[in-house]
């Protein structure tokens, strides 16, 4: 992989001695500072909306009715 003419110039200042400007970066430069939101309710609601609603227990509302022959 080829090294950047800015990179080149890094290492040929420290190895002269002088300071080399990668050292004054701050530290906040390598974080991620977007911000992490957990969802809303609506947000939640809307990932399930057209999905099978089903309950953890099974009972997701619906029922059998057998017509029994006379």
């Amino acid at each position: 992989m080829a090294k950047s003419k800015a990179k080149k110039l890094r290492e040929k200042l420290s190895r002269e001695g002088k300071m080399n400007p990668e050292a004054k970066r701050s530290p906040f430069v390598f974080t991620d500072m977007r911000n992490r939101v957990t969802k809303t309710k609506k947000d939640h609601l809307y990932q399930f909306k057209h999905r099978n609603h089903q309950t953890p227990d099974g009972n997701d509302g619906s029922f059998y009715f057998s017509q029994a022959a006379r």
